[in-house]
């Protein structure tokens, strides 16, 4: 019997797993593949998750931080137009393999249970759960799914809420002379491909890399060379490009309804829901609803409140803070589908007005107060300094009994 299991090792069941272990919970952490592994995903972390990750690393891992690649602005590539905006705070740039590996070993450091290459079949009850894996059965008090958009937990949801439309998401990193520190959009009719500069973090790797990571539609592209072909000033900037890596794809790519619980199972990162990625707020919002499923959580580890309360707790807060991205992102992807007769002059309206640009970023971010990096205690000056306590997600208790 374990109080706490959370099925998917990426950003969000890590960081659930290191919320509530921190706090004293038995935890048991499964993942069915191998960490870390390539993803198929932009590789942008807003500023808004970056003081919640710093104190989620050990101590070993803080180091990742600081040596990340800062993205001060964003550029817009549209319909002939460029529309550049500031990112402020800074973001940053970290590649997968690192945040995975560094987020998957500071849950093991601080006490985490935690498993690879074990398949959840199916759970069962509804608290106690019972959950049956390739592993054994288990027992639980509480559960997250942390396990993604399409796996065997999520399939059936994704599904039935999905779009007909079929959208592939393809990546791969290449090596560029002197790439900016800026996240470039480059859209096109059918889809679009983000561009930006990542390091990684292993001995021998080659510097100036970036990533590419593109969203089609089926039926525009199916390879990441014939997404670099579908806008002019991409696949001018891509014959200097050398590939570093080989291109990674998933599909399909289906968007609904934030579903932040089901069945007395809390839903985190895109278990719960997949937002648009152009809007940059993927990982952050993975973070953000793995360690707030864990906060509403604790009153019940403690016997303070019932499971139902803490679930009730998880969804009010996720919808306070997190649904609107999801509501901003949905309005921006319906303005790129209309006419570019009609995108044409509010592109022009858009960069005419600095202003509007900054709240359309704004709008697609989580929660309203910053918990940006640079008000970490100590990041910079001594990475090593930082503490676990207070996880940065500005729960407040007394609302789990609300």
């Amino acid at each position: 019997m374990f109080d706490f299991t959370i099925v998917g090792g990426g950003p969000a069941g890590t960081s659930a797993a290191i919320t509530s272990r921190v706090a004293g919970v038995n935890v048991l952490l499964l993942e069915r593949g191998i960490i870390p592994r390539h993803k198929v995903c932009g590789e942008f972390l807003s500023a808004e998750s970056l003081g919640l990750l710093y104190t989620l690393l050990s101590s070993e891992h803080k180091p990742l931080l600081k040596e990340a690649i800062r993205i001060a602005q964003t550029r817009i590539f549209l319909d002939g137009q460029t529309i550049n905006t500031p990112v402020h705070p800074e973001a940053v740039s970290i590649a997968r393999l690192d945040l995975d590996a560094a987020l998957w070993a500071s849950a093991q450091e601080c006490g985490v249970n935690a498993r690879q290459r074990v398949t959840v079949h199916n759970i069962s009850g509804s608290g106690p759960f019972r959950i049956h894996t390739s592993d054994g059965d288990f027992e639980s008090r509480a559960v997250v799914n942390a396990s993604g958009r399409w796996s065997n937990l999520t399939a059936d949801t994704s599904l039935s809420n999905g779009s007909a439309e079929r959208w592939l998401g393809i990546k791969g990193h290449f090596s560029e002379p002197a790439p900016e520190r800026s996240v470039d959009l480059y859209f096109f009719e059918g889809g679009y491909c983000g561009v930006q500069p990542v390091n990684l973090r292993r001995p021998g790797t080659e510097e100036n890399r970036i990533n590419a990571c593109a969203m089609v539609k089926a039926d525009v592209a199916s390879t990441l060379m014939e997404v670099l072909n579908c806008h002019p000033q991409l696949k001018e900037r891509s014959q200097n490009w050398r590939p570093l890596s080989n291109p990674i794809s998933t599909s399909p790519l289906l968007f609904r309804i934030p579903m932040p619980d089901r069945g007395g199972i809390l839903m985190a990162g895109d278990a719960a829901a997949f937002v648009d990625p152009f809007v940059g707020d993927g990982i952050s919002l993975a973070l953000r609803s793995g360690a707030l499923a864990a906060q509403c959580l604790i009153p019940f580890f403690r016997k303070d409140i019932s499971l139902q309360d803490a679930a009730l707790a998880y969804r009010r807060i996720y919808q306070e803070r997190l649904a609107h991205v999801f509501n901003a992102s949905n309005m921006i992807r319906r303005a790129l589908k209309l006419p570019r007769a009609i995108r044409r002059p509010m592109i022009y309206f858009v960069r005419t007005i600095p202003s509007l640009p900054k709240y359309l970023v704004k709008r697609t971010r989580g929660f309203a107060e910053l918990d940006s990096l640079e008000n970490s205690p100590n990041w910079n000056e001594n990475p090593a300094r930082g503490t676990r306590e207070g996880m940065g997600v500005g729960f407040d208790q007394d609302s789990a009994n609300d």
